[in-house]
């Protein structure tokens, strides 16, 4: 892993990837789905970007997921042609974004998981000749959107079917609780029980003449662990590009996080305490406060994995020397902090550094930031 104190960059905080070790997470996922004969379709809110989102697709990559539909429109525009928003579009303004976007993509889909999303597309969506690609937001145990894989969900895949201006791709869902188990063996269990009941329900769905050909399953952390089972089609894990201190603690070692902030030591104002640059602004307030991705503190600074960060303000975080090391930080130093989490860390800045060999070669625009609408 390149250590990049030394750089000459233009200030910081920055936002810094280890190129080499990113391209082994890239290379890792894809050989993963290309075992298993099913399609990578990478959750895109990770990166925000529009040449990494090409960087996966030149490595097979299907298309790509996004979150929300101005994401969409910036990787349409950046020539990216196969988009998933994996999000129920309610609203007249957002309904015609959507038909400016499909307009600009070879192939395009949108989430419902409501009688009332299906009415809303119906009411804007009547080509049958080029009907709207729709997939089931199905809950396998994330308490956050989907419909539950039960009869419910069979009358809203019947009703998406004979919608003329519709078309039912198939189903999807987000096991995100997989990051609040304990062990690795409970983010397997929490990645089998969700695969087998989209499996499940696909195979409802079909036994009721309704065509329903992807089966589409995500998150990063039981993707890490878990095995894909036949009759999944689909994955879209997102935070495996980068990884972070979530992903480290599944994986029990830092050494595949290639995202860090580079941060400046501006004040020691006691003999423990060490006080960077970089606040919430620059490295967000998120803690994962259970399972096994729980984070001890607010960051962990790359050369000292021991150490976390525990105070965080608008502009300054800082850390105290454990009593047991043997190690100084002087005013002026520079040091690398991996972020609890890479998403909402990334979209706090404009641009990404891409390292390699101890150079700075190459910088990436953070091309959807702010595109949370």
């Amino acid at each position: 892993m390149s250590d990049i104190r030394s750089f000459s960059i233009a200030d910081t905080p920055s936002l810094m990837v280890d190129i080499e070790v990113m391209e082994g997470n890239l290379d890792d996922m894809q050989r993963k789905a290309d075992s298993f004969g099913v399609k990578l379709r990478p959750h895109v809110k990770t990166h925000r970007s529009v040449a990494l989102a090409k960087m996966q697709i030149e490595r097979g990559a299907s298309g790509i997921t996004v979150a929300k539909l101005t994401e969409a429109d910036v990787m349409a525009e950046g020539g990216v042609d196969d988009i998933f928003v994996a999000n129920e579009i309610v609203g007249n303004i957002k309904l015609e974004r959507l038909a400016e976007i499909r307009r600009k993509v070879r192939r395009m889909a949108v989430a419902v998981d409501h009688m009332d999303h299906i009415s809303i597309l119906n009411g804007r969506f009547k080509d049958p000749d080029r009907p709207l690609e729709v997939l089931l937001d199905v809950n396998t145990g994330d308490p956050r959107t989907g419909v539950e894989p039960g009869p419910e969900a069979l009358d809203l895949a019947r009703s998406v079917w004979e919608s003329p201006g519709l078309s039912l791709r198939g189903i999807y869902t987000h096991d995100g609780q997989s990051y609040d188990v304990e062990g690795w063996e409970g983010i397997i269990e929490v990645n089998r029980n969700s695969q087998q009941a989209v499996i499940d329900l696909a195979k409802t769905i079909k036994d009721h003449g309704i065509s329903c050909e992807e089966v589409s399953v995500g998150s990063t952390p039981s993707l890490l662990l878990g095995e894909i089972l036949p009759g999944v089609t689909e994955i879209r894990p997102g935070t495996y590009i980068f990884m972070d201190a979530d992903q480290a603690n599944v994986l029990g070692s830092y050494d595949r996080c290639a995202l860090s902030v580079f941060a400046t030591v501006i004040s020691r104002p006691t003999r423990d305490r060490v006080v960077l640059d970089a606040g919430t602004k620059a490295l967000t307030y998120y803690v994962q406060d259970k399972g096994i991705c729980r984070t001890p503190g607010h960051g962990v600074l790359k050369r000292y994995p021991s150490i976390h960060l525990n105070r965080k303000s608008d502009e300054h975080s800082s850390f105290d020397i454990p009593s047991d090391m043997d190690v100084d930080f002087h005013i002026g130093e520079r040091l690398e902090i991996i972020p609890n989490h890479a998403c909402p860390t990334v979209n706090l800045y404009d641009s990404i550094y891409g390292v390699k060999g101890g150079e700075v070669v190459a910088l990436w625009p953070v091309s959807c930031r702010g595109c949370s609408r």
